[in-house]
């Protein structure tokens, strides 16, 4: 989950957002008032690579599609530049999720009246308040209302990718039914990535997913694991020596044999999880964003995710 920024900061930035978007959208950026470019193609801001590759399935060649957050960079501290700003205002689509990316979530409220929080519709699950107190970084149980890491259940996928076609269809109405056609191919692909998470997780021995932070929620509760993280919503959180105790004793516990981590972030404390228990690191990755020059996409990244999780549960 992303951390908060400071209130006397996000003031700042709030009120900094209506002038960079004034001032920018008066440069020539090649978009008119509606956020068409020269091209006449709808433009389509994303916050951040899962929403990216939902607006391009649903879209194709028939819209431009931007991500705010770039290949390789962690989205939960993203700084939008002034030009982000103005693209956010100008565009005809913006995809984003409340509370993932504060400085998105404070661009949206200052500037698009064309923004979409492609989660606001899903069912939530809370943000859990557990023994994460004593963390470097606050207690994020009181700055999360919820988990916003939807995307990595499928079936939530499904419902963003359905939501992106009928907006683009709103504005654009002219290439509604392919926008709906397009939505409809990727929902059926999506499908089929969840009966293959189905099948290949029925018969895990091991169904307790030991993470170094919490953003698999979502994918523990559709394919019946429980989640246990070292660190809370945030990755960037240092837990504290008590968390990493009370975590290694579950692990001894409970026969865990595989501490995940992800590729975005520093893998020290799986790996001490690991060092005190005698099991081993696997990555298993969260979609936040795919690594700079990456062939994957989201279907892949969640194919690789499978095996990974067949291997270290003990999965037949």
């Amino acid at each position: 989950m992303s951390r908060r920024t400071p209130a006397p900061r996000r003031a700042l930035v709030a009120a900094a957002l209506p002038a960079a978007a004034l001032l920018l959208a008066a440069c020539g950026s090649g978009t008119g008032s509606t956020g068409q470019a020269a091209d006449g193609k709808p433009q389509v801001v994303a916050a951040f690579y899962p929403l990216e590759w939902a607006a391009e399935q649903v879209g194709g060649d028939l819209v431009d599609v931007t991500s705010l957050t770039a290949p390789g960079a962690e989205p939960h501290d993203l700084e939008l530049t002034p030009q982000q700003v103005a693209a956010v205002s100008d565009a005809d689509l913006v995809l984003y999720i409340s509370e993932f990316q504060p400085a998105v979530d404070d661009a949206v409220a200052q500037n698009a009246d064309s923004a979409v929080d492609v989660a606001a519709d899903l069912e939530h699950l809370a943000a859990e308040a557990h023994s994460h107190e004593g963390e470097e970084g606050g207690d994020h149980a009181e700055e999360a209302s919820y988990d916003p890491h939807v995307w990595l259940d499928p079936t939530n996928m499904a419902a963003i990718v359905t939501l992106v076609g009928e907006k683009l269809g709103a504005a654009d109405p002219a290439n509604a039914s392919t926008y709906t056609a397009n939505a409809e191919k990727a929902v059926a692909e999506l499908g089929t990535l969840d009966a293959e998470w189905k099948a290949g997780t029925a018969t895990c021995t091991n169904r307790d997913l030991v993470v170094s932070h919490e953003a698999f929620g979502y994918l523990a509760k559709r394919y019946g694991f429980e989640q246990v993280g070292v660190s809370g919503l945030s990755p960037e959180a240092e837990p504290s020596p008590a968390r990493i105790a009370e975590v290694a004793d579950f692990v001894r516990a409970n026969g865990v044999t595989t501490i995940y981590f992800e590729t975005l972030v520093d893998p020290k404390v799986a790996e001490t999880v690991a060092a005190e228990t005698g099991a081993t690191t696997a990555v298993l990755d969260p979609l936040e964003g795919l690594a700079e020059g990456s062939s994957e996409d989201y279907l892949s990244v969640m194919r690789t995710n499978l095996e990974t999780v067949k291997a270290g549960q003990g999965c037949s």
